[in-house]
C-alpha cells in the first residue's frame, strides 16, 4: 500500500506486485531451495527490466529492493513468522519516511557529527571486542576492555547530551549546556559559567542555575559507573546519591524562583546552528578519562601494597582533585576486584567527591563573580555533606547485604 500510494502511476511495481511477490516467496519455501532460488532470479530479472524503463523519471533503486526483500518475507514467514512480520513493518516504515531520513541526513546532521557517530561506532563495534576481557598481571591486574568500555560510555554520554542540546533549541541552551556539560567536566562547567557570568551580569543566576545542573549530571554518571562495575555498591550508594541529587535539585529550583524568568541573551555558542558544528563528544577527553582511571588504579595499587588499604583510599580520594568519575570508577573497581571492602570503597567514592567539590569551588571564582562563587561555594559544601549523611545512613543496609 505504501508503494501504491508513493509510486508513480506509471511504476511496474505496485500494491498487486508486492501481494504477489510474497505469495511467490511464501509458495517457493514451501517447494523448497531451489524454487526458492529460480523465484528470487526471475523478480530480480523482472525488477531489472523494470528498473531500465523508469530509470529516467526515477533513478532510484528503492522500490526494485524493496520488492526482491518481499520475495525473502514471504519465504520467512515459513519458518519465523514473527521476524517476518516484524521485518515487513521496518521495511514498510523506511519507505514511507523517506522525506524525514532524507532530511535528516542532509539537513539536520553536519559532517561532524556523522564522523563523530563513525568514530564512537568503531570504538564500541571494532576496538572494543579486539581488546582481552581479562586482568593483565604486567599491567598491575587491569581489565583493558573494561577501561575501553568505561571509554565508551563517557563518549556516549555526552552525545546524549549533545542530541538533548540539539532537540530542544537554543532558547533552553544555557541549562542544557550545563547538564550536558557536566557529563563531560562539572568543574569545567562551573568555571565556563562563571566567566560568562562576568561577561554578562544580568543573567547571573542563570549561569548559576547552569552551573548547578553539572551537579546534576555528576551524580548520574557516577551511579551508571557504578552500575556498571560493581552494582553491589548500589546497596550503600543509593541513599547517599539520591540525596545528593535531591540538594542539587533544591539549589537548581531555588535559582529559578529567584530569576526574572526572562530568556538570557545566548551567546552563538549556544546556537543550533553552532552546536552542530560542534563534536558530540571529545575523544580526548574519553580517552584522558581511561588513563586517569588507569593511573589511579596503579597508583593506589602501589600504595596499597605500601601502606595497605587505608593508603589506598587516601590516594584514590586525592584523584578527585582531577576528575571526580575516574577516581570513583577506580574505587569500584578496587571493590569488584576485592582490594576494596564495599565500606572502603564508599568511603574513597566520598573522598572523592569531597576533594572534586573543593576544585569546583575554586572553579566557581573563575570569573571573579564573589556571589557566584559563594553561592556554588555553599551548595557544593551541602550538597557534600547530604552524601556523607546518606552514606552513613546506607552503611547498615550494606552490611545486611553482605551478610
Amino acid at each position: 500500500m505504501e508503494r501504491e500510494r508513493r509510486q508513480p502511476p506509471e511504476s511496474p511495481a505496485g500494491l498487486r506486485s508486492f501481494v504477489l511477490a510474497s505469495l511467490a516467496g511464501t509458495t517457493a519455501a514451501v517447494l523448497g531451495p531451489l524454487a526458492l532460488a529460480v523465484v528470487l532470479a526471475a523478480f530480480a530479472l523482472l525488477t531489472f527490466s523494470g528498473y531500465l524503463l523508469t530509470r529516467q523519471s526515477d533513478p532510484g533503486l528503492t522500490t526494485e529492493f524493496a520488492l526482491l526483500l518481499t520475495v525473502l518475507i514471504g519465504a520467512l514467514a515459513q519458518s519465523t513468522p514473527g521476524w517476518a512480520a516484524g521485518l515487513a513493518v521496518v521495511v514498510a516504515g523506511v519507505l514511507a519516511s523517506k522525506t524525514t531520513l532524507h532530511g535528516f541526513v542532509r539537513n539536520v546532521l553536519s559532517t561532524q557529527e556523522m564522523e563523530s557517530a563513525l568514530l564512537l561506532a568503531a570504538a564500541a563495534l571494532v576496538v572494543l571486542p579486539l581488546l582481552p576481557d581479562h586482568k593483565i598481571a604486567w599491567l598491575a591486574g587491569l581489565n583493558l576492555h573494561t577501561l575501553w568500555l568505561l571509554a565508551v560510555l563517557v563518549m556516549a554520554i555526552q552525545s546524549l547530551g549533545h542530541i538533548a542540546v540539539r532537540a530542544l533549541g537554543s532558547r533552553r541552551g544555557l541549562a542544557l549546556s550545563g547538564l550536558a556539560g557536566g557529563f563531560v567536566s562539572s568543574t569545567a562547567t562551573i568555571a565556563s559559567m562563571a566567566q560568562r557570568a562576568r561577561l554578562a551580569p544580568a543573567a547571573r543566576t542563570d549561569c548559576l542555575r547552569a552551573a548547578l545542573l553539572s551537579n546534576v549530571a555528576t551524580v548520574l554518571e557516577l551511579s551508571a559507573l557504578i552500575a556498571l562495575i560493581q552494582p553491589a555498591l548500589l546497596t550503600g550508594l543509593l541513599p547517599a546519591v539520591g540525596l545528593y541529587g535531591a540538594g542539587a535539585l533544591l539549589a537548581v529550583g531555588a535559582t529559578w524562583r529567584k530569576g526574572s524568568g526572562a530568556e538570557p541573551l545566548l551567546p552563538s555558542a549556544t546556537t543550533p546552528q553552532a552546536s552542530a558544528k560542534k563534536r558530540p563528544f571529545q575523544p580526548l577527553h574519553a580517552v584522558l578519562f581511561a588513563s586517569i582511571l588507569a593511573g589511579v588504579l596503579l597508583v593506589a595499587d602501589m600504595t596499597r601494597s605500601w601502606l595497605g588499604s587505608s593508603g589506598a583510599i587516601v590516594a584514590t580520594g586525592l584523584a578527585g582533585f582531577a576528575d571526580a568519575h575516574a577516581a570513583s570508577a577506580s574505587a569500584a573497581q578496587f571493590a569488584a576486584s576485592g582490594a576494596f571492602t564495599p565500606l572502603q570503597a564508599l568511603l574513597a567514592i566520598g573522598l572523592t567527591l569531597s576533594t572534586n567539590a573543593i576544585s569546583k569551588m575554586i572553579a566557581g571564582f573563575a570569573g571573579a563573580q564573589w556571589r557566584f562563587g559563594v553561592a556554588n561555594a555553599a551548595v557544593q559544601t551541602g550538597i557534600v555533606s547530604l552524601f556523607w549523611l546518606g552514606l552513613w545512613l546506607g552503611t547498615p543496609f550494606l552490611h545486611k547485604a553482605h551478610g
